[in-house]
């Protein structure tokens, strides 16, 4: 149903309760710092359905919102701050590590519960589940089949942070395991692939959301001590910064009235996730079958200026309304980019399965032989390379001194897997990338060719490409090391392309002149006088690369990204100084290893 009929709805919610409305409630527009209502979403899929259901709510009472995506504990330190109004995703009893601070000191309230019945634990496959793995304690003995890994969501999660408490306790026999953190479309994403080919797989899993009718799957017992009784057993509840009902006691009021079910939250849910509506059309839409829920919701509550909806009669014709209708009729890019990347997925499944295992073994095998040298071995063999490099006894002592300080703040192993990202990524680059550039230096259409291409590999937003390599590869290290290489491919392509292209013509001739041939002329003369070039080409990639790890570490990548992303997540201010320093100690040691001579004279 469209603009005009939700208005009918709230027209008559209004009217048959307005009249009711205590006037000690009074309007809101008496108060202007009520007008516009500030909300978080923390990024799971109801969390941002009952956050969009509200806000269309308020707005059509007459407030603007604006809703911010931030993580659980940036939340509540905006709304300590002041920054955030309302919160209506307060999931406990998982989250009271996040919430008692500010319930203490007095600067967060509790409104209600929004929701009731919920469930939030550990939860694996049916068929994994009648193999024998139900409980917590079962978990350590499936690990060779598991890979040693638990499927999280985004780094800072609360669910995240009762697995890690358990790995580090080596609670459950999990001390051997590690979580890989992304995000709940990137779990979700993961538990596709291992559905559809019936491998085991761990997974933080939640209801009310739509996975528990896509996938057959059974919560795991045993996590009471981790994340409640009964299957982590959840309440949800609406937050507010400390004396805002008071302060905008009209929509104080809406707060109060404001509950879901189950089933309202499943629907909900369905519509975003699977008919992908954006959360304020599936709000929209949810409200015009919902009249009765809303009209309860709505009991006492005024508009924002004190009166009630009277009518829905259409906007005039203006800039909006034309705008609303050019954005009606919008060109599919987004469906026939879905469409696309899963007729790519479904035909050619074998093939990317086949380069994800070949890929993240070559990593992992990397990355594990890395892990079995002694560090201190390892540092006194990365500085005597150091030397060797550059005959330089201060960059020597630079190296190793940098690099046990990264071990001194514990990020040892995150550094390796980094390391090995890095260098797989900047190989494969390089293989592709000076080949390319030198074919494009010989043949100038193909450079104009590629010139647009080569734009569009470093200005689209990495998220962008992020995504569809999340889907055909899975999470891990491969769709990271893909995006990384997309990112900096660019480098070693065009500055290949201009060493060969500015090698001297006098010295081309010189060559002709002697008879060479071609690839002589490549091997002898253009590839020693751009080799400065390329070189740079190739420490450049190596820096973009580097900048790369916070963004894989989204998509389960590991490394020096997964302390920054939580860092960020839970604020912890002191966590993210030291992964920041340990990413620019190695981001030097690279640079200043990999740069050629000439450059450093």
């Amino acid at each position: 149903m469209g603009l005009r009929t939700i208005g009918k709805e709230l027209a008559l919610a209004l009217a048959a309760f307005s009249l009711s409305a205590g006037l000690a409630w009074g309007a809101d527009s008496s108060r202007p710092q009520c007008q516009t209502v500030r909300m978080s979403d923390i990024g799971w899929t109801d969390v941002t359905a009952t956050t969009a259901v509200t806000s269309v709510l308020l707005e059509d009472l007459g407030y603007k919102t604006t809703i911010t995506v931030l993580s659980v504990p940036v939340t509540y330190s905006a709304m300590k701050n002041r920054d955030i109004d309302l919160f209506l995703g307060n999931w406990m009893p998982s989250m009271e590590q996040d919430r008692a601070p500010f319930l203490k000191d007095g600067s967060v309230e509790v409104v209600r519960a929004n929701l009731t019945g919920a469930k939030y634990t550990l939860a694996v496959p049916a068929y994994l589940y009648d193999a024998g793995l139900r409980d917590f304690s079962d978990i350590a003995r499936f690990g060779d089949a598991l890979g040693h890994r638990i499927v999280g969501l985004e780094a800072g999660n609360d669910g995240n942070r009762q697995v890690l408490s358990l790995i580090a306790k080596n609670a459950k026999g999990l001390g051997r395991f590690s979580l890989v953190e992304s995000s709940e479309q990137g779990m979700l994403a993961e538990l596709e692939r291992a559905v559809r080919d019936k491998t085991p797989i761990v997974f933080l899993g939640w209801e009310p959301h739509p996975m528990n009718t896509r996938f057959q799957m059974r919560y795991l017992t045993g996590g009471d001590d981790s994340f409640g009784p009964n299957f982590g057993g959840a309440t949800i509840y609406t937050n507010t910064r400390a004396g805002y009902s008071a302060e905008c006691p009209n929509v104080g009021r809406l707060l109060k009235n404001l509950s879901f079910t189950l089933a309202d939250e499943s629907l909900l849910m369905g519509a975003i996730l699977d008919d992908h509506q954006e959360p304020k059309a599936a709000a929209k839409a949810w409200i015009a079958k919902n009249p009765q829920t809303v009209a309860r919701w709505l009991e006492g509550v005024q508009t924002y200026d004190g009166g009630a909806l009277q009518s829905a009669a259409p906007p005039a014709p203006s800039a909006a309304g034309t705008e609303t209708w050019i954005t009606a009729h919008k060109i599919p890019i987004g469906p026939f980019m879905t469409d696309l990347v899963e007729r790519v997925k479904t035909g050619g499944r074998g093939f990317f399965e086949g380069v994800s295992f070949t890929v993240r073994g070559a990593v992992d095998g990397l990355t594990g032989l890395l892990k079995q040298v002694p560090p201190l071995a390892l540092v006194v063999a990365l500085s005597g390379l150091a030397y060797g490099l550059q005959r330089s006894w201060r960059l020597a002592l630079f190296v190793a001194a940098a690099l046990l300080l990264i071990m001194n703040q514990g990020y040892w192993e995150a550094m390796l897997e980094t390391l090995s990202l890095v260098l797989f990524s900047t190989l494969i680059s390089t293989l592709i990338g000076v080949p390319l550039g030198v074919a494009a230096a010989h043949r100038p259409w193909l450079y104009r060719a590629l010139h647009p291409v080569l734009d569009l590999m470093q200005t689209l937003p990495t998220f962008v490409y992020l995504i569809p390599t999340l889907v055909l590869f899975g999470l891990g290290v491969v769709p990271g090391l893909i995006s990384t290489i997309i990112f900096a491919l660019p480098a070693p392509v065009r500055l290949t392309h201009l060493g060969i292209s500015s090698t001297p013509r006098p010295l081309i001739e010189a060559g002709q002149a002697f008879g060479a041939t071609k690839w002589q002329l490549l091997r002898t003369i253009e590839l020693p006088s751009a080799m400065p070039t390329i070189v740079t080409g190739i420490t450049q990639c190596i820096m973009l690369s580097l900048s790369m790890v916070v963004i894989a570490a989204l998509v389960g990548a590991g490394g020096l990204g997964v302390p920054v992303v939580r860092a960020l997540n839970t604020v912890q201010v002191g966590m993210g100084f030291e992964a920041g320093f340990a990413i620019v100690l190695l981001a030097i040691i690279l640079d200043r290893m990999t740069r050629a001579k000439s450059v450093e004279k």
